[in-house]
């Protein structure tokens, strides 16, 4: 694609690195059939290349955002099909997230957005102030009905039905990290909102590395990624969050050592692989970013390194693998989560349009509600079409989501390989009995 960038915007580090990106794009159209938001809205706007037309406009006349280009970047999930799909390499992660920098900086939003992005911002990453606002939302879930029906208030109607109905208790994991001197050491994300919504991940994480043999640490200092406010534009946000995240996991690396620095929500585990490109302006964060970057690993690429046992518990439940878009297309790890989990014993079916997103996307089921429901639904149907026992899944987002529209229970991927290797039942299965099937008995 051609550009015409002055001279002057391309000083801006940030600019020259989209331009060259704009540049690959050749307008072959590909990003079309996997975007979610064109298959679901059939506007050229809602595609990624209408998307890059309306960056390059923008960001070449080095203007603020105007409002028909917020709305067709806001409906951008942010999946990055476009990206497995594209054959000329285009990265419209960057240049999206650098859209949203500048939409964040020059555009004013209507004063219900505002509030409802800086509540956002200001919660969910932050787990001590998330679990009460989740109480609250359980009481005033009976509201969401009456906020429908007013438009700039249907995100809050959005955020009530999401909420759970029942919070987990705050409890550590049921076992305690490998001693001092095992053969491999990790630290493992917290996190912010999973932290929260499903403490049993992390826990199974920490419960089935310890029987490998395998420490696991939890880096003083660690907080949120970074990953929420990120993709909300909030950039200083985002890069406060990230310096903060790699300071304490650099001073692990630099006493005790670090094998590895596993993720268990794979929305996190995109942006913190990021770290590198997004602090590589920092003269005092660049090198010790990169290096976090490279450490860093979903759980399930870190497992399909490690010799595993044969299972304790063989699953002989069906399992539907929803594969994230932050796994599939950010990762671009596809096949570790299903084999680990036929190790495991389990039957795994592929998803139709596995590719297409579930429509969680961060607070996108939040900020937009409408086209959510919509690749909810689709996204329900396609994994009730394969008669699962269980779903399975690598973010909680997509957990949350899904759940929200089906009474197929849902797990992390780690869940249920902790159960199959001499872990606990997950919360989730704790009634959970498979029926019997024919294709065993044959």
């Amino acid at each position: 694609m051609q550009t015409a960038f002055s001279p002057e915007a391309l000083r801006d580090p940030d600019t020259a690195h989209t331009e060259g990106i704009v540049r690959k794009c050749v307008h072959c159209g590909f990003c079309t059939a996997t975007c979610p938001t064109y298959v679901t809205l059939g506007n050229e706007l809602d595609s990624p290349r209408g998307r890059i037309y309306l960056v390059k406009e923008m960001l070449e006349a080095n203007r603020p955002a105007d409002e028909r280009t917020v709305k067709h970047i806001d409906r951008c999930l942010s999946c990055l099909a476009c990206m497995t799909t594209c054959p000329s390499g285009v990265n419209y992660m960057h240049l999206v997230d650098h859209a949203r920098a500048h939409i964040e900086r020059t555009y004013t939003r209507p004063l219900p957005d505002r509030l409802i992005r800086f509540l956002l911002a200001k919660v969910l990453p932050y787990p001590s102030r998330f679990r009460p606002a989740l109480r609250l939302a359980q009481l005033a879930r009976p509201l969401a009905r009456v906020l429908d029906g007013i438009k700039p208030l249907k995100p809050l109607a959005a955020m009530l039905r999401l909420a759970p109905v029942r919070l987990p208790s705050r409890r550590p994991a049921a076992a305690p990290p490998m001693a001092k001197g095992a053969p491999r050491r990790v630290a493992l994300l917290a996190g912010c909102a999973q932290s929260v919504l499903d403490p049993g991940i992390n826990a199974a994480t920490v419960r089935l590395l310890a029987r490998l043999g395998v420490e696991t640490v939890s880096p003083k200092g660690e907080g949120c990624c970074g990953a929420l406010v990120h993709h909300m534009g909030r950039e200083d946000e985002a890069l406060a969050f990230a310096r903060r995240t790699v300071d304490a996991w650099t001073r692990e690396i630099e006493t005790g050592g670090l094998d590895a620095i596993v993720v268990t929500a794979s929305g996190c585990g995109t942006t913190i692989k990021d770290y590198g490109h997004m602090l590589r302006l920092d003269p005092d964060y660049a090198e010790k970013a990169a290096r976090v970057s490279a450490l860093a690993k979903d759980v399930t690429e870190y497992l399909a390194t490690l010799d595993l046992p044969l299972p304790e518990r063989p699953g002989e439940a069906v399992v539907a693998y929803h594969s994230a878009c932050s796994m599939q297309h950010g990762q671009r790890i596809t096949a570790a989560p299903k084999v680990l989990l036929a190790q495991a014993g389990f039957t795994v079916r592929d998803v139709p349009e596995g590719h297409l997103c579930c429509g969680s996307a961060g607070t996108y089921n939040i900020l937009q509600p409408e086209i959510s429901a919509r690749l909810r639904d689709r996204k329900v149907a396609n994994i009730e079409s394969v008669k699962p026992d269980i779903i399975a899944t690598g973010n909680i987002g997509c957990m949350t989501q899904i759940a929200s529209a089906t009474g197929i229970p849902i797990v992390h991927t780690v869940e249920l390989l902790d159960w199959a290797f001499g872990g606990e039942r997950p919360a989730a299965l704790a009634d959970f009995n498979p029926a019997p099937r024919l294709e065993a008995a044959e």
